[in-house]
């Protein structure tokens, strides 16, 4: 009789082959996830910078085109001032010192570096700075390309490094004239410092190039007026030319770029950026923004070791199974060989011997078949595993109540020379809900890049004049000022944005308060009336408006008040018109000024 072993020589030989077999394609499979994990580190390492940098590029843009908004109104209505064209036309001292004064002020009010007057000889007859040690007054700036591009074409901007004080800036100039006579031109120069330095406060690098490659603006000062790749000598001839940088030496940085990076070598030292650009609207200029690209490799990277440690520890366990299913077909195939060759020896008298061994064995397979069902069952558990990813990001902006938080702060002083320091605490709690107002406020200026505003939807106007009282009854109260309230419907909402409508309450509440300054017994009434639509109306026993301030008492820049700006009115006018409302000017019961607030019921 054939033994089993004799029929299946070459089994054990074959099981080690297939392990073998099994070994060289985990092997493999380990060798392909690496260059693929590779390969995909380094790509979403790129996508990820890109991304960041692209975001951080629409958001400083943003930063800048507000800023530059702000101030490129200011010389279009300083040209119809007349002070300004009187001083051009007179060509007194008197005019031009009664000028410096008023451009003094004018400068402080709005944050401007300089604000200077140049007739049309191209010397300065009156500047906000006419008391400093560097004072424009006096200085000819006729070479200057603002000043000839305002006088030929009637306005000019350029940016460039500041002839007396040494400081950088951007020079908005505009021409004056009258009769279709150039008079001169006024000039404001801004001074980007504080943009910035709130630059800075981002990982990335952030810089402005103007049309021949010069960094003009950047986080990274030691990059300021250097080039951002080569410029011609022609180039360098013209801007020496015009003196706009002084006398920087415009050497250009150290740069490679391929395929989107941009590496960067300073002194032994390079570092690796992916760069975004985005267009802004000073002429011929781009912000770039460099955002380092070795946080979101070693980023991506750790995510790749992890996946491949997590393949790795698969393919052992596979094998390390493999292997001891193998070892165990290879014993119970030596075992059963052994079996068989000992019951060929034997006679028929060890037959019964035999039958039991043979029930042994179905009674081992059995056990073996439930061994293996357990297995399964636990392996399939051991696979039950999840890994997430939690991404987010934030860009912030917040110009909210200061004017409230520094009265309450101002009053908490005051107290605690009084030795009240209750009253003192108490102010100091309303600053803390109105620092946690601000916060919240500012989930609508991030995305800057964006930054679009909160979505309209119903505000509850009980809810909406409380927190008005908030912000303006302290000032109310010290001035004697009573305020009466009646709200016809408590539950009343209107379609709105909460913290704008609290805006134009306040600023509404603020000019009665102004007002009725130096008045006894004053009051203000505020009464919320009708549904559809619904009226605020808002009215003071003060002196009123005057008769000629009416047919322009919302444009811009035109106010009662010695010290005011005239934008509150204007800015109010126009939140208004975005919650689809308006308002408008009636008569007060009261005999003094009185608004209409119209707005939706929600």
């Amino acid at each position: 009789m054939a033994s089993l072993s004799d029929s299946h020589p070459g089994l054990p030989r074959l099981d080690r082959r297939r392990l073998l077999f099994a070994a060289i394609a985990g092997a493999l499979i380990l060798l392909v996830a690496a260059l693929g994990l590779s390969r995909w580190a380094a790509g979403h390492a790129r996508t990820q910078a890109d991304a960041d940098a692209r975001q951080n590029a629409r958001a400083h843009a943003s930063l800048l085109e507000s800023e530059l908004q702000k101030f490129r109104l200011l010389p279009r209505v300083l040209t119809e001032f007349p002070d300004v064209r009187l001083a051009l036309a007179d060509k007194s001292a008197a005019a031009s010192r009664r000028l410096d004064r008023e451009l003094e002020q004018l400068a402080e009010r709005t944050d401007a570096a300089v604000i200077y007057v140049i007739g049309a000889d191209g010397t300065t007859i009156a500047a906000s700075n006419w008391q400093a040690p560097t004072s424009f007054v006096g200085q000819n700036y006729r070479f200057r390309p603002y000043f000839r591009g305002a006088m030929q074409r009637g306005e000019a901007e350029l940016f460039a490094l500041g002839t007396v004080s040494g400081r950088p800036g951007l020079f908005l100039a505009r021409r004056v004239a009258a009769g279709g006579r150039a008079l001169g031109v006024i000039v404001v120069k801004v001074e980007f410092d504080k943009l910035e330095a709130k630059w800075t406060d981002s990982p990335a690098t952030t810089l402005v190039t103007d049309d021949a490659g010069i960094v003009i603006m950047t986080s990274e000062p030691g990059w300021r007026f250097r080039s951002f790749g080569p410029i011609s000598p022609a180039t360098q001839q013209r801007l020496r030319g015009t003196r706009s940088y002084g006398d920087a030496p415009l050497a250009p940085l150290s740069t490679r770029q391929a395929d989107g990076d941009v590496r960067i070598v300073e002194g032994a030292s390079a570092t690796l950026y992916r760069q975004a650009a985005q267009r802004v609207s000073l002429p011929g200029s781009r912000l770039h923004v460099l955002q380092p690209a070795q946080p979101a490799r070693d980023g991506a990277n750790a995510t790749a070791r992890v996946l491949f440690l997590i393949l790795l520890i698969l393919v052992g366990a596979a094998i390390l199974a493999l292997l001891r299913l193998v070892e165990r077909q290879a014993l119970r195939h030596a075992a059963h060989v052994a079996l068989e060759r000992e019951v060929a020896a034997r006679t028929q008298e060890l037959r019964g011997a035999n039958a039991e061994l043979q029930q042994a064995a179905e009674r081992q397979a059995e056990t073996d078949r439930r061994y293996r069902a357990a297995r399964e069952e636990l392996a399939q558990a051991s696979r039950l595993g999840s890994i997430g990813q939690i991404t987010a990001g934030v860009a912030h902006e917040i110009n909210q109540p200061l004017a409230a938080i520094r009265t309450f702060a101002e009053n908490s002083l005051r107290y605690l020379e009084r030795a009240q320091p209750d009253k003192a605490r108490g102010n100091l709690d309303h600053i803390v809900d109105l620092t946690a107002r601000v916060g919240a406020i500012t989930n609508e200026l991030r995305n800057f890049a964006r930054r679009k505003p909160t979505p309209l939807g119903p505000v509850a106007l009980q809810s909406a004049i409380e927190g008005t009282n908030l912000l303006i009854g302290d000032r109310l109260r010290a001035q004697g000022i009573a305020l009466d309230i009646a709200i016809d419907d408590q539950g009343l909402s209107v379609h709105a944005d909460r913290v704008r409508l609290e805006q134009v309450l306040v600023n509404l509440l603020q000019n009665a308060a102004d007002a009725l300054q130096g008045r006894d017994a004053s009051r203000i009434a505020l009464r919320v009336h009708g549904r559809n639509p619904v009226f605020i109306d808002i009215c003071d026993d003060g002196p009123g408006i005057a008769a000629d301030l009416l047919p322009q008492l919302f444009t811009p820049f035109v106010t009662g008040r010695p010290d005011g700006l005239g934008l509150g009115l204007a800015i109010a006018s126009d939140i208004m018109g975005e919650f689809g409302g308006t308002l408008s000017l009636i008569p007060s019961p009261l005999g003094g000024a009185g608004f209409r607030l119209t707005l939706r019921p929600a």
